[in-house]
């Protein structure tokens, strides 16, 4: 991982770019541990949860859609969702690609990117769900930046079980 390219968040600056910079270097730490493993490391499933760094990934790119254009910009998304599979975003099925969930993930990232610029922090969800009455832009980044980190943590386990890599 020592060819992990990230830019660091600055040390000072308004809240909006701060956010965005804390989301984004969370992002690129994140396929920083994918750099140089092989498509069976990526899919190899981890005890005891089954969780693969791939399946990280793809369920990652589900929710940086969900909660950018879904929740926030209010795109009706419901043909994306299976109620009967709620599983489906952290699993590689046979005939996906690791580019292809790659692509999902960077194309998730820049629509999210796109949605943030455009808004103002305090911009309410166009489309809450239950309980969430009065949610704004600003709950939704710092939710991701969270959401991001933790998988982040469990991406480090994970490559750490593979090669004994290890690294922010």
């Amino acid at each position: 991982m020592e060819r992990c390219a990230r830019e660091d968040p600055p040390a000072a600056a308004a809240e909006k770019p701060m956010l965005e910079a804390f989301l984004d270097w969370q992002r690129a730490t994140l396929l920083c541990k994918l750099d140089g493993l092989n498509d069976e490391e990526l899919r190899r499933p981890h005890e005891p949860s089954g969780l693969t760094l791939l399946g990280i990934v793809k369920h990652l790119a589900d929710v940086e859609r969900s909660w950018f254009r879904e929740v926030f910009a209010g795109e009706d998304l419901s043909a994306e969702w299976d109620p009967n599979d709620r599983n489906r975003y952290w699993r590689i099925e046979p005939d996906e690609t690791t580019d292809q969930i790659l692509a999902f993930y960077r194309e998730e990232v820049e629509r999210a990117r796109a949605v943030v610029r455009d808004a103002d922090l305090d911009a309410p969800a166009r489309s809450p769900g239950p309980g969430q009455a009065g949610l704004m832009l600003r709950w939704i980044v710092v939710h991701m930046i969270e959401e991001t980190a933790r998988h982040v943590g469990h991406a480090d386990l994970m490559r750490e079980a593979i090669d004994g890599q290890t690294g922010e």
